[in-house]
């Protein structure tokens, strides 16, 4: 039964003296790890939107670069987490690494890219990807499968000799900029440790957090 599933995590734990003081870092530090420990997608995250009226939603999405900066990831602009995005930027990045018993919470505000950038990645991936956001309404409703799969078939062989048009109004990435962040480590007895850095200015201030 769901009720009775649990596990004692016995993996880690966390001391901060151990810690960076840049969250930036930690998060790289933790991701090389997952690297090294996880077999599925490490770089998969929740990414959780919201209304102005605080309707929220969340899916899970690719991160595609990290650094002091922030958080990047793309999308089409008229999906249901690019609409909601432009009526209200704040998100928040979930990870969840099995293996390590760990996850990372990241809250923020989202930015869109500029085009040069968001092409750059969009010639990076290969063609059928290109063509597979080019020809996807994404979020809106299809007659049915084989609708998308014709269209997409149309554009592989209209293209197939030829660049795919980029469309910057269309398709491209997001920056999540951080004010929060916050690593958890798996423990027994469910006394987990979870450690906070929110900003405070041009440093970080780091917290304890009750399990």
């Amino acid at each position: 039964m769901l009720a009775n599933m649990r596990r004692d995590y016995k993996r880690g734990h966390l001391e901060l003296d151990n810690m960076s003081a840049d969250p930036n870092e930690q998060f790289r530090k933790w991701f090389a790890e997952a690297q090294q420990t996880e077999s599925g997608e490490v770089n998969a995250m929740s990414l959780a939107t919201a209304t102005p009226d605080g309707k929220p939603s969340v899916r899970v999405v690719l991160l595609k670069g990290a650094d002091e900066e922030g958080f990047r990831f793309f999308t089409n602009y008229e999906s249901r987490k690019a609409i909601e995005i432009a009526a209200n930027p704040h998100v928040a990045l979930g990870f969840f690494w099995s293996a390590l018993e760990r996850q990372v919470r990241i809250e923020g505000e989202a930015k869109k890219l500029e085009p040069g950038q968001s092409e750059a990645y969009f010639r990076s991936r290969p063609k059928g990807s290109q063509i597979g956001a080019t020809i996807s309404p994404q979020s809106k409703v299809i007659p049915n499968r084989d609708a998308l799969e014709a269209e997409f078939d149309e554009a592989m062989k209209r293209y197939s000799g030829a660049e795919v048009p980029y469309d910057s109004d269309f398709w491209g990435g997001y920056i999540v900029v951080p004010d929060v962040f916050e690593f958890w480590q798996g423990r027994e007895s469910r006394l987990h440790d979870r450690l906070r850095y929110r900003r405070n200015g041009d440093t970080w201030i780091i917290e304890r957090l009750a399990p």
